[in-house]
């Protein structure tokens, strides 16, 4: 931990995004072995307190963290630096998707994989990853009346659906992209669609109900066509928004 009083000083005073910044500071200490595996990173109120932000910002950035391979969370215990994988894995460097046209180039890739990924999970699924799914939306719809951190469960489903496929090179593929794929961890997705956070989210979350209950269904056409909706729909905000 005390690698952490450097990475405080090191840290940029105004990145471009609070939870990015996060985000690069752990992920160069880790790759450049500053942080070894194993080694247990700060408690959330810790990193708040070094880093100045918000609980919210903090655990964004530890699941984008999560979501790159570089840590992992046991509830109740802690924060753990993973290994960095040798490999060249397909990755989206988050700082990539900074403008409306490069969310737009990744949810074109998105509506490609995603819309298939819920067809397959729709035949394929079994009771238990229905139920995880479950609760991600539940845990959506906690922080959407809370106000509390959305990009986490909307991810984890996106996820879910991936691993259901029974096909490791979706769920491979969904977890290198991480959760820089959600356009609003990048962009101001309520202001594009010319709606309040509350008012933009519960569309989200209606979207995500209909991908579900076909996915509960075991229809597959249907998850098909209400994935395709849900990532279109995010598509035509963002065209309409550069129009302008």
């Amino acid at each position: 931990m005390t690698h952490f009083a450097d990475l405080q000083a090191s840290a940029p005073r105004r990145p471009r995004n609070l939870a990015q910044g996060l985000v690069e500071d752990v992920s160069d200490r880790i790759r450049g072995g500053h942080i070894l595996p194993g080694e247990k990173l700060p408690t959330e109120s810790e990193l708040m307190r070094q880093f100045g932000v918000s609980r919210t910002v903090v655990r964004e950035a530890l699941s984008r963290l999560q979501a790159a391979g570089l840590v992992e969370t046991h509830h109740g215990i802690g924060t753990y630096a993973l290994k960095p994988s040798d490999s060249a894995d397909f990755r989206v460097d988050p700082a990539d998707l900074a403008t409306v046209r490069d969310v737009l180039v990744l949810l074109e890739l998105r509506i490609c994989l995603e819309s298939e990924a819920a067809g397959l999970a729709a035949q394929r699924r079994t009771d238990v990853q229905l139920a995880q799914m479950r609760q991600a939306l539940d845990e959506f719809c906690h922080s959407l009346a809370t106000e509390g951190d959305t990009i986490t469960p909307d991810f984890r489903f996106h996820l879910l659906i991936a691993q259901a496929t029974d096909n490791r090179y979706f769920a491979d593929l969904m977890s290198h992209l991480g959760s820089a794929i959600i356009p609003r961890t990048r962009i101001n997705s309520a202001r594009i669609a010319d709606e309040d956070r509350q008012q933009y989210l519960a569309r989200v979350n209606r979207e995500h109900e209909d991908i579900y209950d076909a996915l509960a269904r075991q229809a597959p056409d249907d998850a098909r066509a209400a994935m395709r909706t849900h990532l279109s729909n995010s598509r035509e905000r963002l065209r309409r928004a550069r129009a302008r």
